[in-house]
């Protein structure tokens, strides 16, 4: 079944005026972020507000999932060294209490870009201290020494999104369901003090047992921090929406979820992995 058109309550309109200063500053600093790489929604709230979520390690993705905006194209095997002084210096130029960063999924990097993680935690370190860092992480095709690498760093939540159900794995072209549950359970037993989170998109024609069953297998390896949003095509040449989910079943699946243990769980139409991530840990919220 393919949907055509948005609800009501799926209105939120993209204004390129109050991306301005942010596309200024990420132009000059030569960076980039998912936020423009995947077409996302609240983009305009965010740069607005001097949120980003940085994309390291190129725009192009080795994999092909066919849900996703980001450039789908065998990268150059260079590494510009110079991208996390440039991260740093974006974050305190931003003012930034709590930084995602991310990157496209690098198979053809022998660690995956783990180490290139490492030298970003440690660059916005050394120059903003007490920003708190979050990196969302491929899955690094289940290396432990490329994950042990990030952990080393010693970031301050560690995200890996599951995305769907298992059925429907076939979207995350060279990716595994059980690969990525495991992911979420070496970065727990990696850094036993360090929170593990993780995010779920609905509206790709998952059944409501099956978001369940999801749910159970994120707290299954100690996943304490969950994102639910709804999946929005970014063209109609990408896999098309199955379902616009209603927000009182976002709701509902929230409530659900903070029964089942999780610590911390934002859940709505809009909501993505690092849209007001600064709130899931305690003390959270603001820039």
């Amino acid at each position: 079944m393919k949907v055509a058109r948005k609800p009501e309550w799926l209105q939120k309109r993209v204004n390129p005026a109050e991306q301005a200063g942010m596309r200024a500053l990420l132009g000059e600093l030569s960076l980039n972020t998912v936020c423009q790489q995947a077409l996302c929604p609240n983009i305009s709230e965010c740069f607005r507000c001097g949120q980003a979520t940085f994309l390291i390690l190129g725009r192009h993705c080795t994999r092909h999932c066919s849900f996703c905006n980001v450039d789908k194209a065998l990268p150059q095997p260079v590494v510009d060294k110079g991208e996390p002084a440039r991260v740093a210096e974006a974050v305190v130029r931003l003012g930034l209490s709590h930084v995602v960063i991310t990157s496209p999924t690098r198979d053809d990097l022998p660690d995956g870009g783990a180490a290139m993680y490492a030298a970003t935690v440690a660059a916005i370190r050394a120059v903003s201290p007490a920003t708190r860092i979050e990196p969302l992480i491929p899955d690094f095709q289940g290396d432990l020494n490329s994950l042990a690498t990030v952990m080393a760093s010693g970031p301050d939540i560690i995200a890996h999104n599951m995305e769907t159900v298992a059925r429907l794995y076939h979207i995350r072209n060279g990716a595994d369901y059980g690969r990525s549950l495991e992911v979420l359970r070496a970065c727990r037993d990696l850094s036993p003090a360090t929170p593990v989170k993780s995010g779920v998109m609905l509206g790709l024609g998952e059944t409501g047992d099956e978001v369940i069953q999801v749910l159970g297998d994120l707290r299954g390896t100690g996943c304490a921090y969950l994102s639910i949003g709804q999946y929005l095509a970014p063209s109609r040449n990408h896999y098309p929406v199955q379902e616009y989910v209603r927000p009182e079943v976002f709701e509902a699946l929230r409530e659900t979820a903070l029964d089942m243990g999780f610590a911390h769980v934002e859940s709505g139409p809009y909501v993505r992995s690092s849209y007001h991530a600064g709130q899931y840990l305690p003390g959270g919220g603001g820039r």
